[in-house]
């Protein structure tokens, strides 16, 4: 049993260790600013290396072979562990009162959904403010070779359609996944540095630019203001937040193929097309919602309708203003576009482009074998040929996905909270967004007064929705253990 553990020890070593390591740079930030913190954040980081660094090692010199309930193991396990040493500067900082706090918030960062319970960010120190970011931004990156390495070749939701020649089996994960992360990191961090270099010369002071930059990029939507994008009231700084929303939506496979003479692979891409429509078709929605008031002119409307709704739909989660405000059927459209998502093998969150594509064309075959029960019809995404087992994966995941959310949904409920707040809560934590609808969780407020069952009710949603549903319920089945 202890030999079948090693390759996951192996993993989860590497990455808390990762972790401590990065705990660091807050720990600098706070002691620079004379802030006390700095302790915290120091001892955090040391605890993380020492566990992380001897987990490595006891489980050093394991077959760099995994199989496929190991890497189902790893993937959940990475993200519990991640997620429970991250919380602890939250709550020995005192930034947040209780365990509770500190773990919800931990898992909204690695997690990019951008939901917080921290109130006054415009007064926190700025190691937390920091870490706030790192979280996102190492939880983005986790992301997205988790979705080119591990969710294809488990066949998650369909996607088997990304599965790279490279990750055709799981004994392949640890060894190739180390060679392709590394260019992945590469195409981010260089992604990360041009965006906060933006919102420097935007007007941002340097500190909020690396900070939103490491946010933006990584669709998390922490942000330094409690007022989040909306704080800055720059047209520039929303076009920016804008552009590297998208491009964090873009799947990040496709820039290393731009860097190796396939550019066109950007635009040739179904799945981006599609994003690119349904991100002008609800942009020009939310203009018509976006009901004018005195003195604010067309572009204003125009800017704070196209960022609030790429925010949304990309699960980004900033605000430039509570859009809940407006037109009557605001909150519904909004409810409505927070499942969207971005493409597959991005930051993004959501139910993802692909699945949309995929349902339309299962929907369409089948209404072609109704007019002509004796034709042959061939589902194509992106080109390729789509088999049937696609198909019936991402049917179940739609299936599953909206069963979740309603269970979710219910539970909210049974603890107390209103219908709108309940269902907005579930939405958005499965899809992984920030912030929910109405008046306690809006984009204007926090997750703060939510009772601590609710908030376990999230923190678990937000990982079932981050991970992909199946890689985690998996663990769930009595089957799956057997040998």
């Amino acid at each position: 049993m202890i030999a079948s553990l090693r390759p996951i020890f192996l993993i989860v070593g590497m990455l808390i260790a990762t972790l401590g390591g990065a705990m660091f740079l807050p720990a600098l930030a706070d002691y620079f600013s004379d802030n006390d913190d700095w302790e915290v954040f120091a001892f955090t980081g040391s605890l993380a290396l020492l566990i992380g660094l001897g987990l490595y090692s006891g489980a050093r010199g394991t077959s760099q072979g995994m199989s496929t309930r190991q890497a189902f193991v790893m993937t959940t396990a990475v993200w519990v562990a991640l997620v429970t040493f991250g919380s602890i500067p939250y709550l020995l900082s005192g930034a947040v009162p209780t365990f509770t706090d500190a773990f919800f918030e931990s898992m909204s960062g690695l997690t990019t959904t951008g939901s917080t319970v921290i109130t006054n960010l415009d007064s926190q120190p700025p190691g937390i403010l920091l870490w706030r970011g790192i979280q996102q931004w190492l939880g983005g990156l986790g992301i997205i070779v988790m979705a080119v390495a591990v969710l294809p070749m488990l066949q998650i939701g369909g996607m088997q359609l990304f599965k790279i020649e490279a990750f055709d089996t799981a004994e392949k994960i640890m060894p190739r996944a180390t060679q392709i992360s590394g260019v992945l990191t590469l195409v981010f961090i260089i992604i990360t540095a041009i965006c906060s270099i933006a919102y420097f010369f935007a007007g941002m002071s340097l500190f909020d630019a690396i900070i939103h930059a490491m946010t933006t990029v990584a669709t998390g939507g922490f942000s330094t203001k409690d007022a989040s994008m909306g704080y800055f009231e720059s047209h520039s700084i929303h076009m920016i937040s804008v552009t590297f929303m998208i491009m964090g939506s873009i799947p990040f496979i496709l820039y290393v193929q731009a860097t190796r003479g396939q550019p066109e692979k950007l635009w040739e891409n179904t799945q981006v097309q599609t994003f690119f429509a349904i991100l002008a078709g609800c942009t020009l929605i939310a203009f018509l919602l976006n009901t004018p008031i005195e003195g604010e002119t067309t572009q204003t409307r125009i800017v704070e309708a196209l960022f609030n709704v790429t925010s949304v739909v990309t699960g980004t989660g900033y605000s430039s203003t509570d859009y809940g405000q407006w037109a009557p059927g605001a909150n519904a459209f909004f409810f409505a576009i927070m499942f969207i998502g971005g493409c597959a093998g991005s930051t993004s969150c959501g139910i993802k482009i692909f699945r949309f594509q995929i349902l339309f064309e299962t929907v369409k075959q089948h209404l072609k074998r109704i007019f002509y029960p004796n034709g042959i019809f061939v589902m194509r995404f992106n080109g390729a040929h789509v088999d049937d087992g696609v198909s019936t994966a991402v049917m179940n995941f739609f299936a599953v996905y909206f069963l979740l959310f309603g269970i979710f949904a219910i539970l909210l409920n049974l603890t107390g909270l209103d219908f709108l707040t309940s269902m907005s809560a579930a939405g958005t934590a499965i899809s992984n967004v920030g912030p929910g609808l109405g008046s306690t969780i809006g984009p204007a407020s926090t997750f703060q007064e939510l009772n601590d069952t609710a908030k376990w009710i999230l923190s678990a949603a937000m990982l079932v929705g981050r991970l992909e549903l199946f890689t985690v319920l998996v663990l769930f089945m009595p089957r799956f253990w057997k040998a």
